[in-house]
C-alpha cells in the first residue's frame, strides 16, 4: 500500500492537494515564460522593439507565470489543533473546533468549510475537476474533522 496524498492506502491526515490543479498551472506557467521570452527576443532581432520593450515583455511573462505557478502550491495541511489552509492568496489555520460543517455541494469549483463564526473557507485544494479523487478528498476531510472533533470531545 502507498502512503502517498490520493494513493489507495492514504493516511487520513495526509496533506490535501489538488492533481491536476497542480501539474496544469505548471505546464501553463512554464510555456508562457517561454512564450514571452522568445517574442521579446524575435521582436528584438527585427529591431522593432528596444531593449526596455524587451525587459518589460520578460517581466510581464515572470510575473503572470509566477501568479499561474502559485496554484500549484495550493494544499490543506492537517496538523493536531486544526487545518492549515494554503490558497492561492490566503492562508489561515482553523482550528478543528471551528468547523461546523465541510461542504462540497455539486457546481461548486472546490471544498468550503462552514466556520463557527459564519465565515466560509474555501478548501481549493479539494477540487470538482479531481472527479472521484476530489470526492474521496471530501469525504476524507470531513471524517477527519469529526474525529478530530470526537477525540477533543473526549469520546
Amino acid at each position: 500500500m502507498s502512503d502517498a496524498p490520493g494513493g489507495p492506502g492514504t493516511a487520513a491526515d495526509a496533506p490535501f492537494r489538488p492533481r491536476r490543479g497542480r501539474v496544469v498551472p505548471q505546464v501553463v506557467a512554464v510555456t508562457f515564460v517561454v512564450v514571452c521570452v522568445a517574442v521579446a527576443v524575435g521582436m528584438g532581432l527585427t529591431g522593432h522593439w528596444n531593449p526596455f520593450d524587451q525587459a518589460a515583455l520578460v517581466v510581464f511573462g515572470l510575473m503572470v507565470g509566477a501568479f499561474i505557478g502559485r496554484y500549484s502550491v495550493i494544499r490543506a495541511v492537517p496538523g493536531p489543533d486544526g487545518l492549515a489552509v494554503h490558497n492561492l492568496v490566503q492562508r489561515r489555520t482553523v482550528a478543528w473546533s471551528e468547523v461546523v460543517q465541510v461542504r462540497f455541494p455539486d457546481g461548486d469549483p472546490w471544498v468550503t468549510l462552514e466556520l463557527d463564526d459564519g465565515d466560509d473557507l474555501a478548501v481549493m485544494a479539494i477540487q470538482r475537476v479531481d472527479a472521484e479523487f476530489g470526492r474521496a478528498e471530501a469525504r476524507r476531510l470531513a471524517t477527519l474533522v469529526r474525529d478530530r472533533q470526537d477525540a477533543a470531545a473526549g469520546y
